[in-house]
């Protein structure tokens, strides 16, 4: 759990069913009884009645606090404010069931950061604002107005801020002092990694759905999500915090850093093949199905050539508006025919004269900060050689000329209390989880 406010956490998972939008069985087959985790269910039932799709319960009354349908409304145009995402009706709509499962959850961790005498003060508060403020590019005056015009109001976000706050506050003071980290425990962690110097890790994010009674329902739901995310009109974070169904959503999807030994085989074999920037899936893991994003690898305490430091002189070459695409690529091809004259940085000026460029030098680039795509070409560059033409007809034509290159050091093993930080961390998330868990059971919800 971080102790800074998350500013638009999407609101959950999507069901599979409602994305499939198949019909539900009414009955089951002995031959295909899912696993009930203990319940006593017949293995052949009957519904009596049925659940209609279409009835809406905006209001929902938790422990005695209200949550109304307006609520509900301006959380879902927070979650498109802060992921910059122009949702369809359908999408508004399906949004709307998780974010209420969202606000009740929300609810039921300020009650109980409450009945823990916890307060979160109004300064507090506005300090927050403030930075969202200003990750939004707005002035903190004038943020109500945007909110309100993107259909969502300060009041939302004021009490998004409030309940991460008050929870991040109860953890803290009522879990974290209770988690305990040995020392044998983390240097036999040490020693594991030491003994693992040199392999692979994968920086990964994941989008999981679960395999319901009809598996090929589920296949076909994981299909459609791998088609959004291929489009690329959002984020990966995006569509991990709206789809998945894994404790991950509320960070994007994020896995961290992992080798191939610590994932499941399949998702180990996808990994190990993946190349930075690539999307890999739905690939089937036990109880479902996995899409993952790979955002970077490295080796462990090694020296990682894409931490190499560049020193660049950049090439651009602008189109006048209205140029179309067969023109741009003339331009583009004769821009490419005149990178592959240049003859080292001190000839780069004199090029860019010839086809009228723009020139900049930047002499702190590292390759892992570059778009994947051109990773592998700087990585292949000599001193002196330039990159092919990149870019597109609306923002101009680039090239990247290698003028030097600084080595990475010697990669270095995790100290100590880092590995003692982040087992901690893990286990105050697990129990953060049990008890939001245990609040929903013992809750008193009415919906209206």
């Amino acid at each position: 759990m971080t102790k800074q406010m998350v500013f638009g956490r999407a609101a959950g998972f999507v069901l599979a069913a409602a994305l499939a939008g198949g019909a539900i069985a009414q009955t089951v087959p002995d031959s295909q009884v899912p696993e009930t985790g203990g319940l006593d269910i017949p293995a052949n039932l009957q519904i009596f009645g049925k659940v209609d799709p279409n009835i809406r319960k905006a209001t929902a009354i938790v422990n005695g606090s209200v949550i109304t349908g307006t609520d509900v409304d301006q959380r879902v145009g927070l979650i498109a404010v802060a992921n910059n995402a122009t949702l369809t009706p359908e999408e508004r709509e399906r949004l709307k069931i998780q974010v209420l499962r969202q606000l009740i959850d929300e609810t039921l961790q300020i009650q109980e950061a409450k009945t823990a005498d916890i307060v979160v003060t109004p300064e507090e508060i506005t300090r927050s604002y403030a930075g969202v403020a200003q990750r939004l590019g707005q002035p903190v005056s004038g943020l109500a107005a945007f909110l309100r015009k993107a259909g969502t109001s300060d009041r939302s976000l004021r009490r998004q801020i409030e309940g991460e706050l008050a929870w991040t506050r109860y953890l803290r003071r009522r879990v974290e002092p209770f988690v305990n980290v040995g020392d044998e425990e983390v240097n036999a962690i040490l020693e594991r990694v030491k003994a693992s110097q040199g392999t692979e890790e994968f920086a990964l994010k994941e989008i999981y759905t679960e395999e319901g009674a009809d598996p090929q329902a589920s296949l076909a739901t994981s299909r459609s999500i791998m088609a959004e995310v291929q489009k690329g009109q959002q984020p990966f974070e995006y569509y991990a915090r709206q789809f998945s169904v894994a404790s991950t959503r509320g960070v994007g999807g994020d896995l961290g850093w992992v080798r191939a030994a610590q994932l499941p085989d399949a998702l180990a074999s996808a990994a190990q093949e993946m190349s930075v920037g690539q999307v890999a899936g739905p690939i089937p893991t036990p109880g479902g199905y996995s899409i993952l994003y790979l955002t970077d690898k490295r080796r462990i305490g090694t020296a990682d050539p894409r931490d190499s430091r560049l020193s660049l002189k950049q090439l651009t070459v602008r189109f006048p508006v209205g140029t179309n695409q067969a023109e741009a690529a003339t331009r583009a091809a004769a821009f490419g025919k005149a990178l592959q004259t240049v003859q080292g940085c001190g000839s780069g000026a004199k090029i860019a004269a010839t086809v009228g460029a723009e020139v900049v030098d930047n002499d702190t680039v590292r390759i892992r900060d570059l778009p994947p795509q051109l990773q592998d070409i700087m990585l292949k560059l000599q001193v002196g050689q330039a990159s092919p033409p990149f870019g597109s007809a609306a923002e101009g034509v680039r090239g990247l000329v290698l003028c030097g290159i600084d080595a990475p050091a010697a990669g270095a093993l995790p100290r100590a209390d880092q590995v003692q930080g982040q087992l901690e961390q893990q286990r105050v998330n697990l129990r953060a989880q049990q008890k939001l868990r245990d609040l929903r059971r013992d809750a008193v919800i009415e919906y209206r």
